[in-house]
């Protein structure tokens, strides 16, 4: 499994050096309107009914104030406006870069 071997803040930015030599970098802004926590993007019920979550897609100035590993699949990040529910998985942020290219 591709894997962060170090995680950096660069200003607004947070920097990823993957374990396949691959870097990625990320707007903190972006990644706080990407997160997949329930809180951001809702939560799907047995009808496929949303329920909750928030409708903003922009969140201006919000900062990665720092992050934890969990376990050996993702990243959860620390945001400045309190957020720190998103759990993104290594794949999840990959597929973010790949989208941003």
């Amino acid at each position: 499994m591709i894997a962060p071997t170090n995680i950096q803040l660069i200003g607004t930015e947070v920097a990823i050096i993957w374990s396949d030599g691959a870097e990625t970098y990320f707007q903190s802004e972006m990644l706080r309107a990407a997160s997949p926590s329930a809180a951001n993007i809702g939560e799907t019920d047995i009808l496929g009914q949303t329920h909750g979550g928030d409708d903003r897609t922009q969140f201006p100035g919000v900062t990665v104030q720092g992050w934890e590993i969990v376990g050996n699949y993702a990243v959860r990040f620390d945001f400045s406006d309190g957020h720190r529910t998103g759990l993104f998985s290594y794949t999840y942020l990959r597929d973010l870069d790949r989208k941003g290219e």
